[in-house]
């Protein structure tokens, strides 16, 4: 048994002051503050000493980090996973861009082999497989060699059992929705993204399935008054949840201001849409086959770019993600740490065990400054970084 005790507890719904938690093979076994809860007299005690204690991070779009790139080298997702608990980060989907089939084929083994001897990481909770099924006028840093129309018979192995868990597509494309009811049927959330849906096609979208918008107002129409497109789809349909880089790059802080007061924190999910460069200096760096240059481009942040200046993923890491989206936005640390705990494990399927400091769940655990600094992150009880 392991407790945690002297913790402020941020549930994040609800914060618990002089906060204690017990563990128990993994699992949280009870919450509560000092008066609720003793330590049993044999447990092993982790002092908080103050420290914020948040449920773990749940990160739904990266493409690499530390020099490796998930989309041409799969196999190098457990490797990537040991080092993001860094960053809080306790289980995410790692990202397999447009590619040949055979890479989503592979890292689909990659994770069927599960983690090496001794390994402890960041859990990969499936695959997000963006593409290929997108828009050629909004492929982005996606290379449009290997872009395809929706083929279900291509990606019939496609599920939450063999490790694909979201799937982005251009909802408007010939046979899109066909495809989407058919990975819908299959437990896998479907995402509109990489698309020139206007506003009509984006709710014929959600009708057949479409649950998620990939990177909000990243590689779609722009958001007209008389037109508001795919971007204004998403903004207004209650029931659709929308992923955001909130780096000041990719989305201008005041848009990001305005997406938070239309989706609010359960419905808007930060995402870093990380690559290869992540925990690097800046230089040269791959996602999938196509070379991107990383810059420096202020303190604390680089910008990725293929060289015709298209934006190729982000250098975002994900504490520093809920500090701008706090920063943009003016919302308080538990409504911020939703988009990335209860938010994206609700939209999942596995909210009942991530995302909530709650008896059950998985003992994912940040402990935090009030500055948003990690100091140690745990992940099913285990500790996997603690700051020097």
């Amino acid at each position: 048994m392991l407790c945690i005790r002297r913790a402020t507890l941020l549930t994040p719904a609800t914060q618990i002051d002089n906060g204690v938690l017990l563990i128990d093979r993994g699992r949280i076994v009870a919450v509560g503050d000092a008066t609720q809860i003793a330590a049993p007299d044999d447990a092993e005690v982790i002092d908080a000493g103050g420290l914020l204690v948040t449920p773990g991070f749940i990160d739904l779009q990266l493409n690499g980090a530390f020099g490796d790139d998930f989309t041409w080298a799969p196999d190098t997702i457990w490797r990537v996973a040991a080092h993001l608990p860094r960053w809080g980060v306790t289980s995410f989907l790692p990202t397999i861009i447009t590619s040949p089939l055979r890479q989503v084929a592979q890292a689909q083994e990659t994770l069927e082999g599960g983690a090496p001897p001794g390994w402890r990481g960041s859990t990969p909770l499936g695959l997000h497989c963006e593409g290929p099924f997108l828009n050629p006028q909004k492929k982005g840093a996606h290379n449009p060699a290997y872009l395809r129309a929706p083929d279900a018979q291509a990606v019939a192995n496609w599920s939450p059992e063999t490790h694909v868990r979201l799937v982005t597509l251009a909802p408007e494309l010939d046979g899109a929705h066909a495809l989407i009811a058919d990975l819908t049927a299959r437990g896998v959330v479907v995402s509109a993204g990489h698309s020139m849906a206007d506003y009509r096609a984006a709710h014929a979208g959600f009708a057949a399935g479409v649950r998620y918008g990939t990177h909000l107002f990243n590689a779609m129409p722009p958001l007209e008054h008389r037109g508001p497109g795919l971007p204004g789809a998403l903004l207004s349909e209650a029931s659709v949840t929308v992923g955001i880089i909130p780096d000041g790059v990719h989305v201008h802080p005041a848009i990001v201001a305005l997406a938070w007061a239309a989706k609010g924190p359960h419905r808007l999910n930060i995402v870093t849409d990380a690559m290869a460069a992540l925990g690097m200096a800046p230089g040269r760096y791959q996602i999938a086959d196509q070379e991107v240059l990383v810059t420096p481009h202020e303190p604390g942040l680089h910008v990725a770019r293929l060289a015709s200046g298209t934006l190729a993923g982000s250098v975002l890491a994900m504490d520093e993600a809920l500090r701008r989206l706090i920063l943009y936005t003016g919302c308080t640390l538990s409504d911020a740490l939703a988009t990335v705990t209860t938010t994206p494990a609700d939209l999942l399927g596995v909210g009942h065990e991530r995302g909530r400091l709650r008896a059950g769940a998985w003992a994912d655990l940040v402990f935090l400054t009030p500055t948003i600094e990690v100091v140690r992150t745990m992940v099913a009880g285990v500790v996997c970084f603690e700051r020097e």
